[in-house]
């Protein structure tokens, strides 16, 4: 058996600290076949140099395997250096090389997306593509073979939901984001089914839905509640309200137990009935972030969303209904966007109450994403462009600049209305240095009965 050194290279704080959930599954997969797991994570060792050499002298590693989740931010409204996580990705990299000789070998989302580009940049030895539970134990006993490795270890088929392992949850890691954030993650499921223009999810989760059975989804709600103190959970699916409706078999399990558990998670605006969001919300629903997207029926057609804009309005108001926090994600600037449109966007957003959105400016471009080869077609990029660094798509029918000014003109001093992403962050940080926890955006919502109720201050509780 090996000695395995798991390394999550994560630093994205906003909007709140994300637990390395992949770490800990690929943790207990190692864990459950006899090996000895050893997990560190960069952020919540405050990016010490001496803290990555003692978790190294401590494990004695005979393979190191590193999460890379993010390549940046998505933010084209912000400086490139301060959004590119692959810069702390090669650095944790290049501090382990000189702590021990042990391959190393990564993994991740952001490894899925550019596989090969990601590995050289990074210098590791292998690169994992797509799920890592099985890759990880061939892996392992490839080096205690002594056998030589492939620079890219191919993906496998997508693991039923029943076979997916529950994550090894470290203790002190389950602490400190407790402490930093609030919410631990967990999935639900794995894949998702549709087919938006710049999404790389179906690269690296695929487009068939895998769902967990409920049992054991419950079984890690209740092990966080009765092992860790956990009453905060995001389901961190890459949708959680699947068109099929499997969804409501969990709410269900969680009505009827009662854990007390208040949980968030990701939701289409398409398909949701009043039964459904009043099931949810009996059972723990706080919160939704709703993949919005686009403002206007046109934009949102070009994105190749499977609702319309009515469809947003009504999910808005269902959710305002049962007084369930919910942030619109909103991008400017995608395929098919003009003058005429964003002036409509702003109006529909302008209509939506007691909620949150966030904008975004222009859409991050990936190789395997539908929207690289319009991009391609307008003469946005060339063939040959390298995509590794961050490089964004806007119409053509709309100028950055005019559409940033009129986006920014027509939120001023609104505190739900949060663009460019950055002046988001700058709220986290103030909220975050006055106790608050959680997903944050949810303290700035009043609901109609309590229209007083403005300030963070007074619409949520220190954490």
């Amino acid at each position: 058996m090996s000695r395995v050194l798991l390394i999550s290279t994560n630093t994205c704080r906003t909007p709140y600290p994300v637990y390395p959930l992949g770490m800990a599954v690929v943790a207990a997969s190692l864990d459950r076949a006899g090996h000895d797991v050893f997990q560190f994570d960069w952020l919540a060792a405050g990016g010490r140099t001496s803290a990555l050499h003692a978790a190294v002298r401590a494990s004695r590693p005979d393979l190191v395997a590193v999460s890379i989740r993010n390549m940046d931010h998505v933010d084209s409204t912000a400086a490139f250096d301060d959004t590119w996580e692959m810069k702390t990705s090669r650095e944790v990299v290049a501090l382990v090389r000189k702590a021990t000789s042990a391959p190393v070998v990564i993994g991740g989302p952001a490894v899925a997306v550019m596989t090969e580009q990601v590995r050289e940049y990074v210098d590791a030895d292998v690169a994992v593509v797509g799920e890592g539970e099985c890759a990880i134990l061939d892996i392992a006993r490839f080096v205690e073979q002594g056998r030589s490795l492939p620079r890219v270890w191919p993906a496998a088929e997508p693991m039923a939901g029943e076979c997916q392992a529950r994550p090894l949850f470290d203790p002190s890691l389950v602490a400190y984001y407790r402490q930093a954030g609030g919410l631990i993650g967990l999935q639900t499921k794995r894949g998702c089914p549709y087919a938006c223009c710049y999404c790389t999810y179906p690269v690296h989760e695929g487009r068939c839905l895998r769902v967990r059975p409920v049992g054991a989804v419950m079984a890690d709600l209740e092990r966080l509640q009765a092992d860790f103190g956990i009453d905060a959970v995001f389901f961190a699916d890459s949708v959680f309200n699947d068109p099929q409706g499997q969804y409501l078999e969990l709410a269900e399990a969680l009505a009827r137990r009662r854990l007390g558990l208040r949980w968030a998670a990701y939701f289409s605006p398409r398909g949701l009935s009043a039964e459904a969001v009043a099931l949810c919300k009996q059972a723990g629903l706080f919160a939704v972030e709703l993949g919005t997207d686009a403002a206007t029926d046109t934009t949102l057609e070009q994105m190749n969303k499977p609702f319309g804009w009515e469809d947003v309005r009504r999910a808005n108001d269902l959710l305002v209904e049962q007084r369930v926090a919910c942030a619109h994600y909103v991008v400017f600037g995608g395929p098919g966007e003009t003058p005429a449109t964003l002036h409509q966007g702003l109006d529909h957003v302008a209509s939506l109450d007691h909620c949150v959105v966030f904008g975004f400016s222009g859409l991050r471009l990936y190789p395997e994403a539908p929207l690289y080869r319009r991009a391609l077609a307008e003469g946005l990029v060339h063939a040959g462009d390298s995509l590794f660094e961050p490089v964004y798509y806007v119409s053509p029918g709309v100028d950055k600049a005019w559409m940033e000014s009129q986006v920014t003109r027509a939120w001023k001093g609104r505190a739900d209305r949060v663009f460019p992403p950055a002046a988001g962050q700058r709220l986290v940080a103030r909220l975050r240095t006055v106790g608050f926890k959680g997903l944050l955006w949810d303290r700035l919502i009043g609901f109609p009965q309590d229209r007083s109720e403005t300030s963070p201050s007074v619409t949520g509780e220190h954490g």
